[in-house]
């Protein structure tokens, strides 16, 4: 019975790991709409943002469906203490705020989406073979939406780092510095990571950072940049809820709608 109970906790929270990483890097992708680069970029990385907020709100659908609460009540009716996101995909897209004064570091943006994104398709990767039957007939379906955002992510690292302008490759290299001190929170499995090992999840953290290196580190090559890619959570462990303030403001907005009616579908 203890054993059961907790495979349960396990799924519940890989689930909310899931949801919530989505959830929070759907909508800082969102704040783009209008400021993005240029107008095809702004259709596209509107476009992969959509996706993404559905693909959280596949995985709040799971969470529902297992008894922890509607998915509406999920994703907007919880506090910044419960939520389960890495604290990388909080962090703002820049100062100002995407209705007034935004200045936004449009190399930061491409980073923490490739770098997530990469991660994000070695997770469904092994999800799919996850022995919780629901994520891994998920996973197959998230996979397909997948494989074009990462390669819209993969080009734009690629030409920035790899163009003759020095301005924007300083850029990247700074976004690069940015991201990694705290990117080792996207692969954290949380306090329940045993578990969800032991009970055939999902993968390892170690694994599953391993082949994020593996598969990053050929394209790093291609543009000359080498690096150790020492990762670390220097801002708070966001699998065990402790946040930054930016996922507090980020929440205020994203609740308005919800609160205002929470009778509304979203």
């Amino acid at each position: 019975m203890e054993n059961e109970s907790l495979k349960n906790t396990a799924i519940k929270e890989l689930l909310l790991h899931l949801a919530d990483d989505d959830f929070i890097h759907a909508y800082r992708g969102s704040e783009w709409l209008g400021l993005a680069p240029h107008i095809e970029e702004d259709v596209a990385s509107s476009s992969i943002a959509q996706d993404t907020m559905g693909h959280a709100a596949i995985f709040y659908q799971l969470l529902e469906e297992i008894g922890e609460g509607t998915a509406d009540r999920l994703a907007h009716d919880r506090p910044a203490n419960e939520r389960r996101n890495a604290i990388i995909l909080e962090a703002a897209n820049g100062p100002g705020h995407y209705m007034k004064d935004p200045d936004y570091d449009w190399a930061f943006a491409v980073v923490r989406n490739y770098f997530y994104t990469q991660a994000k398709a070695i997770k469904i990767q092994s999800l799919q073979s996850s022995s919780y039957e629901p994520l891994a007939e998920v996973a197959q379906k998230v996979q397909m939406e997948l494989y074009y955002h990462l390669m819209h992510w993969k080009l734009w690292f690629v030409q920035l780092l790899g163009s003759d302008h020095e301005e924007a490759v300083s850029k990247m290299k700074a976004a690069i510095e940015k991201t990694l001190p705290n990117f080792a929170g996207v692969f954290s499995l949380g306090q329940y990571g045993e578990e969800m090992v032991e009970q055939g999840l999902i993968e390892g953290e170690a694994t599953l950072r391993k082949k994020w290196i593996e598969a990053i580190t050929p394209v790093f090559e291609s543009v000359g940049l080498v690096t150790t890619f020492e990762m670390g959570m220097a801002k708070g462990d966001g699998r065990n809820g402790v946040h930054t303030e930016d996922l507090e403001t980020a929440l205020e907005t994203l609740s308005e709608v919800y609160a205002s009616d929470k009778a509304a579908s979203w």
